[in-house]
């Protein structure tokens, strides 16, 4: 059965066709205790056993441009064949930590392929002590952070189980595929608009929005009871709308035109310890890691020789919104947060005290609120108007880099027999976003991945550094 996508999964289709050095896919590296790397062709057999729980991974897109008067459908791929979305990669010596940071910035900076289902998988090989890795590729369109990681449950096993890795013969791994330029060498903004002949559209399909809104006020009066919540929703919405238009997060050298090559690099630290951190300072466990970020970024910044904005940088936030039934739903229900990273405060306690009570605020107003009200609102835009929309709600005006914190499996995940011993998390880059930040929590661990573009960042490890440092000042004073 085809679905269309929603104007927020399509969001992320429009935020890559604006420019092309946004890659708007979610992933993950992997890594694997010692022992031997199942084959390609052991993968390929093996996800194709468990993808009937999950069939939009066995869909594409009906349209590989957003533009006109609807959104693309997912439909099924006659020539779906799962081997070609598995492949192999192999480090070279001596395989170790910073070879396989190297190798996932390279795999990173690389689009997926819009002509077919839009994920990949890579078993990586050569890793020093024997170990090897998984690493993996979803466009953003199909399915949001926390998505991903329940979607995990299905490929993952929670013990270990044999499969026989190198039970059949192998083929040879089908090369990534290049970043996808619009077909016809049209440029971004013909990607954006859909052509001349969508700009002519624009008034019926303005109309159609028109009927869509009225028939939402329509509701409204049958059913007076959703009246207080269209008034919270607006009032929330209006208050996002003066953050961007009165109170716009301030200029930064993190906010600069990107290329699309990406490096990768990633701080693990012991749950037990963060939780140590707010138990004895007080606050939530993403106080302690948006206040390790302010202070990399703190760090970060004073290396450059400019002054941190007293205001302090603004990081849009995601926030599940998802219910108990939709788990394993695909595509996107999130919301955001938009919040203040006290870059200025040297003083890190004081940092932590600031970064708690504005990450209290912030719910306390409503705020993710008004950001899924906009963008419901945005919703009812035609697609061919929507994407300017989608452009404005991911402008450096109003964040300045994104900070996602994901709660993954507490228990060892295994595959192939073998225990994941560690997963590094990525989000994407947004156009004129240098830096972001994924937290994963898996296992006893958190791992916090950085992903940037090294033309723009080339002192990344100035930033994963100071988060590594803000941490342990962190650990110190509550004495952890």
């Amino acid at each position: 059965m085809e679905e269309q996508l929603t104007a927020l999964d399509a969001t992320f289709l429009e935020l890559e066709e604006a420019d092309l050095s946004a890659h708007m896919h979610i992933g993950a590296v992997m890594v694997f205790e010692p022992s031997e790397p199942p084959t390609v062709a052991a993968v390929a057999r093996d996800l194709a056993e468990r993808l009937d729980a999950l069939p939009r991974y066995r869909q594409r897109l009906s349209e590989q441009r957003t533009g006109g008067l609807s959104w693309p459908r997912w439909e099924g791929s006659e020539a779906f064949d799962i081997r070609t979305h598995v492949h192999r990669a192999a480090l070279p010596a001596p395989g170790g930590k910073a070879e396989l940071l190297a190798w996932a910035g390279e795999y990173f900076g690389e689009r997926l392929d819009r002509s077919r289902p839009l994920w990949e998988l890579v078993v990586v090989e050569g890793l020093e002590g024997g170990r090897w890795a998984l690493a993996s590729k979803t466009h953003h369109c199909m399915v949001d952070g926390v998505g991903s990681v329940d979607a995990s449950s299905m490929l993952f096993d929670s013990e270990p189980q044999d499969r026989n890795p190198g039970e059949e013969e192998d083929r040879p791994a089908s090369p990534i595929p290049p970043p996808q330029i619009p077909a016809g060498g049209g440029s971004p903004l013909d990607t954006v608009t859909g052509g001349i002949a969508g700009i002519a559209r624009l008034p019926v399909a303005a109309g159609k929005a028109g009927i869509g809104m009225v028939g939402a006020g329509l509701g409204m009066a049958r059913h007076p009871g959703r009246g207080l919540d269209v008034v919270k929703r607006s009032r929330a919405m209006a208050e996002l709308i003066v953050k961007d238009e009165v109170n716009a997060a301030p200029a930064s050298s993190i906010n600069v035109p990107i290329g699309a090559h990406r490096e990768i690099a990633v701080v693990t630290v012991p749950i037990a310890d963060l939780k140590g951190i707010k138990d004895k300072l007080g606050g939530k466990l993403n106080d302690v890691v948006l206040t390790a970020s302010a202070g990399g970024l703190r760090e970060l910044l004073l290396s450059r020789g400019e002054t941190p904005p007293e205001a302090g940088l603004r990081a849009m936030v995601p926030v599940n919104v998802r219910t108990d039934g939709e788990k394993l739903a695909l595509g996107n229900k999130i919301s955001s947060l938009f919040v203040e990273l006290p870059v200025a405060e040297p003083d890190t306690l004081r940092r932590y005290q600031l970064q708690a009570s504005a990450s209290r605020a912030h719910k306390r107003h409503g705020q993710a609120t008004g950001s899924r009200a906009l963008i419901d609102f945005s919703a009812h835009a035609p697609p061919v108007i929507h994407s300017f929309l989608a452009r404005s709600m991911y402008a450096t005006r109003l964040f300045n880099l994104t900070i996602t914190n994901v709660p993954g499996p507490p228990t060892p995940l295994y595959s192939f027999g073998a225990r994941v011993e560690e997963v590094w998390p990525l989000v994407p880059l947004a156009a004129e976003h240098a830096i972001g930040i994924a937290i994963l929590s898996y296992a006893g661990d958190i791992c916090i991945c950085l992903n940037a573009d090294p033309d723009a960042v080339p002192d990344l490890e100035v930033l994963r550094s100071g988060i590594e440092n803000s941490i342990a000042e962190l650990k110190e004073l509550a004495r952890v």
